[in-house]
C-alpha cells in the first residue's frame, strides 16, 4: 500500500517533461515499434506453427513407408 501511494504521490509532483520529438525521430520511432512488434509476433507464430510442421511430416513420411510406390514408367 506504500509503494502505491508513493508512486501517486511521484507521479503527481511530476512536471511536464517540455521535450519535443520532431517528425525524424518519431517516425524512427514508429518504424522501430512496428518491427518489435512485428518480430514478437512472428516468433510466436513460429512457436506455434513449429509443432505443427513436425507432425504433419511425421504423418507424410508414416504414409510414404505405409504405401508402396507405384511403377508408372
Amino acid at each position: 500500500m506504500t509503494r502505491i501511494v508513493l508512486f501517486v504521490a511521484t507521479m503527481l509532483a511530476a512536471g511536464p517533461a517540455l521535450a519535443y520529438l520532431g517528425p525524424g525521430a518519431g517516425l524512427g520511432m514508429l518504424g522501430s515499434l512496428v518491427a518489435v512488434i512485428g518480430a514478437v509476433l512472428l516468433a510466436i507464430f513460429g512457436l506455434l506453427i513449429l509443432p505443427v510442421r513436425m507432425i504433419m511430416k511425421k504423418r507424410r513420411q508414416q504414409a510414404m513407408k505405409a504405401s508402396p510406390p507405384t511403377a508408372e514408367s
